[in-house]
């Protein structure tokens, strides 16, 4: 199984936010222990790094990715994506992204704490 991991997952792990971090944790193990392929778009993690750079400092934005490198795979995004993405004509085009993401990576699911967000989509959304 390969699933695409929306950025709001790897942040409620990495945070420990306390509402979400239990499920996404356990979404985060599954691709550890193998038993998923997890994807991350390439967008999520220069995002990811540029919250930690600016809340943290660099070099711990520099080893969370790093730590994300370990677990997941970076998923390329060129325009093929960014032509699917705006043909969905959603009103968030970074969801848009994301999906378009999921269904060129070959991803059987994306996972995310905002299902709604990705409505209509051609790949099977998940919660944590």
């Amino acid at each position: 199984m390969k699933i695409l991991v929306d950025l709001n997952v790897l942040l409620d792990v990495l945070g420990r936010r306390e509402t979400h971090y239990e499920g996404s944790a356990e979404v985060w193990g599954a691709v550890e222990r193998r038993d998923a392929e997890g994807l991350i778009a390439a967008h999520s993690i220069t995002t990811l790094h540029y919250l930690i750079g600016r809340n943290v400092d660099g070099v711990t934005a520099d080893n969370v990715v790093q730590d994300c490198l370990k677990v997941f795979s970076i998923a390329a995004i060129g325009q093929d994506v960014i032509q699917e993405a705006i043909g969905y004509r959603w009103s968030d085009f970074e969801n848009a992204v994301q999906m378009a993401v999921a269904s060129r990576g070959r991803a059987d699911y994306l996972v995310t704490r905002n299902p709604k967000d990705f409505e209509g989509g051609p790949v099977t959304v998940l919660q944590p």
